[in-house]
Order: structure tokens, then C-alpha cells, then sequence
């Protein structure tokens, strides 16, 4: 989770420090949703969940810790066919001089990407979903922060709207980055935090990545909260390093069941 004190002073709390770009016009960053993700399952699995005609990512493997400027597979339409490639978190500006700008941009607001010069056109040309199996927030209180783990409670996967571009360095490496776009929750999540990513129904993720056959304007509609009901539990704050990646970083910390997050 990010603690915006000042636009130029910015914490996450695992204690790594980001800067802010002080023009907000160009990024529309969301700084208040948490930058950890987890995608457990396999590639198989995944395939046939989804429905992938062409798995392009070789380097693919199961992780309970995804962080901001780690890759892993995201999905994106031609007009016919969904295609996984491995990308980048945190999106590149093909306009960047240089790609540590992609740290400062891991999330989008669902209010605004056709307003602000870094999303609009990829609204229309680049939109994409994570892939992720489930995300993590952080509850902040008088004691501190308590990291949650939110998930599909049939273990089903959580197909997350966001947008991609690539990137040309200097040296002429194409990097392919996104971004997740992130909505406001409904009421019943807000005591853990007041954003969330926006999942698509999987009936909607057709009319999101084919971006040739589906209008921005039609494919933002879908960047509701969910009417699907999720589960949530505490977990440790073992989590809060990108470097633990194990099954550690989504065991409960408590010994009572998953609680619906929707109605």
C-alpha cells in the first residue's frame, strides 16, 4: 500500500521510497492500491481456463509474491485470437527516456485512463488482463498495517483490466510493461481499502482485449467492482518482502474461514 504524503514523497510499506511526478495531468497513477499479486496456478490450468490459443511466455513460473517491475504473462487480443505474452509491471510511455519511470506506474484509475496523456491512446489500441489467481492489501490502523490476501473462493482466477505498450531503448531492447487498472470498491471491502483491481467477468474479456472490434467507450463499462463474491483472510507480514516467495506469503493467519467480500 502507498502513503502519499506530499506529490513528490511517496512510501510504500515494506519502506522502499517512489517519487511522484509532480504533473498529475500526464499519469493519474493510483499511489492507494497496494502493488502485490499472486499467480499460483499452472500453465496448463491456466490455458484451459481462459482459453489461450497461443502461450508465448516461456520464462513463466507459479509465484505467491508478484511485485512492481517483475514480469509475468498477461493477455492480449489481435481481433481473433488471445495470446499471453510475459510483460513487465509497471508501465513504459514509448515517449520515456528511460524505464524507471514503469516503477512509478504500476496502477491505473478506471476514472480517467482516456483523459491522461500516458493511457489514452492505449485505451483504445492496448488494452490487456493480468492474469492473477489473487491480490494483496494492506489494512492500516492505529497498530499498523496488516497485510490481507484477497482471492476467487473457488480458486478461480481473477482476470484483472489493464493496459500495455512497449518500449525502445536506447540500445534498441523492445521491454513490453503494463499497467492494472483499479476501480472504487464496493462498500462491503472498504474497511480494508478504498480501491480495488478491476476484475472482468470472463464474459468481458473478449470485448476488453480485442480492442479492433470493441470501442473504448463500450469495454470501459466493464470497469465495475465485481458482483462476484471473493474471500479474504490476514496474512503475515512476511509478504511485505518481494524476495519471500512461497506459499508462506498467503497462509491465514487465522483459523477461521474465508468472509465474502460482495453481495
Amino acid at each position: 500500500m502507498w502513503i502519499v504524503h506530499d506529490v513528490n514523497d511517496v512510501h510504500n510499506v515494506s519502506g522502499n521510497s517512489e517519487f511522484l511526478f509532480s504533473d498529475k495531468r500526464f499519469f493519474s497513477v493510483d499511489l492507494n492500491m497496494c502493488g502485490r499479486k499472486t499467480l499460483t496456478r499452472d500453465m496448463q490450468s491456466i490455458i484451459v481456463e481462459l482459453a489461450i490459443d497461443d502461450w508465448q511466455d516461456d520464462d513463466f513460473y507459479p509465484s505467491y509474491n508478484i511485485a512492481p517491475t517483475q514480469s509475468s504473462p498477461i493477455l492480449i487480443g489481435d481481433g481473433s485470437s488471445r495470446i499471453v505474452r510475459s510483460m513487465k509491471w509497471g508501465l513504459i510511455p514509448s515517449w520515456s527516456k528511460d524505464e524507471s519511470i514503469g516503477s512509478k506506474m504500476i496502477n491505473a484509475r478506471s476514472e480517467t485512463p482516456h483523459e491522461k496523456p500516458s493511457f489514452q491512446n492505449l485505451i483504445h489500441q492496448n488494452r490487456c488482463v493480468i492474469i492473477a489467481d489473487g491480490y494483496f492489501e494492506w489494512k492500516r490502523d492505529s497498530e499498523g498495517s496488516q497485510p490481507f490476501y484477497i482471492f476467487h473462493p473457488e480458486n478461480k482466477l481473477l482476470p484483472m483490466a489493464g493496459l500495455w505498450t512497449s518500449w525502445k531503448s536506447s540500445a534498441s531492447q523492445i521491454i513490453n510493461s503494463y499497467t492494472v487498472i483499479t476501480t472504487s470498491p464496493k462498500k462491503e471491502i472498504r474497511h480494508i481499502h478504498n480501491r480495488m483491481p478491476a476484475i472482468l467477468n470472463p464474459m468481458s474479456i473478449d470485448e476488453w482485449i480485442h480492442c479492433e472490434k470493441t470501442p473504448s467507450g463500450q469495454a470501459l463499462t466493464n470497469l465495475v467492482p465485481t458482483p462476484k463474491p471473493l474471500a479474504f483472510h490476514p496474512v503475515s507480514t512476511f509478504v511485505n518482502s518481494p524476495k519471500n516467495n512461497s506459499i508462506d506469503c498467503i497462509r491465514s493467519i487465522r483459523d477461521s474461514s474465508t468472509l465474502g467480500l460482495f453481495n
